[in-house]
């Protein structure tokens, strides 16, 4: 019994210390994702503080066990399943599917803190127990939380995988329904509170739960078009304070910092992402902003373009003495930044300078163009945001881009337009501009149109992107 009572000791302080260390490792994750250069040592830091804060779980959990056995199959049984979806998901899915995945995986952090909130609930309802409304107002939170992330990320994931219509559904007055539904949840957690009774609480934590699913469904449904990529970095941080709120309840510290920790970044993000669109960071919060992102229909006549050959633009290239390259969406589908890589490579060696430029939400990830620029050897240092390459076009001989459309749309410039605000890369100024699109039919994502594809220094090259630069490539 002693040595039972020993070693119950011994893993609670192995507890504290991994989840300490943990903490600090997720934190040391963080920093390094903020740059290209170090993102990999990040995400390894991410990954051995979340290794160590689960072996020091399960250890803790085995200590205190009056059936030991029986929890550790239970948690092996948990994390092998876990592991063996999560593995195989992971080594099919494409970058261009990683904005839905994301998206998925934010509603099963959700569907954690509501079944974490139901079952710490239905176990301690707060019989009248001194200072438990504390208690009780976690698990309200938590399962609100939670129900909003579980929907919200479902409604983002059916939107981003096109198995649903892209555009944002308007009801009327819909910011005071989304204002009133989280008003009255507010006051059911305020009754749930002074609640000791589980045959009244029960009811009302179930109530709860449905108005913040219906909640998370009208929050994500009333946004659509090029506005999506800021509701998949605002799931992460509601997803995050789904897992703080969660942490609350089963009285984990490291759930907590984590849950925190993710919930803040995200918000962070969406904050500067936001300000990338001119987007108001508090409409985001209350559910469609913006233009709204629905698809506008525009009948200017803005004249015929003009079409090159692959050999066309290769002259070009090795006649220019600075070229920039400014990616999107259509990069990633085309799965084209390998080939953008030796590009690059072949114009360096011939004595031209070539830089990018990445729009803040060119693609439907933050940060999903530098991913897969990283992931074909590109240097970092040549990879600029838009902020730092905007006042450069105007001395740019050529910029080529590949796939993009609402991230160099001067339309965004013109009062009245859909993504009017919007800041973009001004790649008209450049002294030519050379588009790589796979057809004229598509308007792109937030279904405008964009007039530089009509302009007197802005050729069409029509393709699929990969193809277009592989023939370049030949022909230099």
């Amino acid at each position: 019994m002693r040595e039972m009572s020993s070693f119950a000791e011994f893993a609670l302080d192995f507890q504290n210390l991994a989840y300490l260390l943990a903490a600090l490792l997720f934190i040391l994750a963080l920093a390094g994702l903020s740059k290209q250069s170090t993102a990999k040592q990040g995400n390894y830091a991410g990954m051995i503080g979340m290794g160590l804060a689960l072996v020091a779980t399960v250890i803790t959990v085995l200590a205190l066990s009056s059936v030991p056995m029986v929890s550790f199959l239970v948690m092996t049984l948990g994390v092998g399943i876990g592991a063996v979806i999560g593995i195989y998901r992971a080594t099919k899915v494409e970058m261009t599917g990683m904005p839905e995945l994301i998206a998925l995986l934010h509603s099963f952090v959700g569907l954690g803190a509501v079944l974490v909130g139901f079952n710490s609930y239905i176990l301690d309802p707060g019989h009248g127990i001194p200072g438990d409304g504390f208690h009780l107002g976690e698990v309200g939170l938590a399962v609100f939380i939670g129900a909003v992330t579980l929907t919200g990320s479902i409604v983002a994931y059916l939107k981003l995988s096109a198995k649903i219509s892209g555009k944002p559904l308007t009801l009327p007055g819909r910011n005071w329904l989304n204002l009133g539904a989280i008003l009255l949840a507010l006051i059911l957690i305020g009754i749930l509170v002074n609640t000791t009774k589980l045959a009244i609480g029960l009811p009302i934590l179930v109530l709860i739960t449905v108005i913040a699913l219906a909640l998370g469904v009208h929050l994500v449904a009333a946004i659509g078009g090029g506005d999506m990529p800021v509701v998949v970095s605002m799931l992460n941080s509601y997803s995050g304070w789904a897992a703080a709120m969660a942490g609350f309840t089963l009285s984990s510290d490291l759930l907590i910092i984590t849950g925190a920790l993710v919930g803040s970044s995200g918000a962070y993000l969406s904050y500067i992402m936001c300000k990338a669109m001119n987007r108001s960071f508090i409409s985001v919060i209350l559910g469609g902003f913006g233009s709204d992102g629905a698809v506008a229909t525009d009948d200017t006549e803005y004249g015929e373009h003009r079409e090159v050959t692959a050999a066309d633009v290769a002259d070009m290239l090795k006649n220019a003495q600075s070229v920039m390259i400014t990616p999107g969406y259509g990069m990633a589908v085309a799965q084209a930044q390998y080939p953008v890589a030796e590009l690059t490579s072949k114009l360096r060696a011939a004595g031209v300078e070539v830089t990018f430029g990445i729009h803040p939400v060119a693609g439907r990830l933050p940060g999903h163009m530098n991913v897969l620029l990283a992931e074909a050897k590109v240097p970092y240092d040549i990879v600029l945001e838009m902020d730092e390459v905007n006042e450069d076009f105007a001395n740019i001989d050529v910029v080529l881009v590949i796939g993009a459309n609402d991230t160099v749309n001067p339309a965004a410039e013109q009062p009245g337009s859909p993504i009017a605000g919007m800041p973009v890369l001004k790649v008209w100024e450049a002294k030519n501009v050379v588009v790589f699109k796979r057809s004229m039919g598509n308007a792109g994502y937030a279904g405008v149109q964009n007039p530089l594809f009509f302009q007197e220094n802005t050729q069409m090259l029509l393709g699929d992107a990969k193809v277009s630069v592989e023939q370049i490539i030949n022909s230099l």
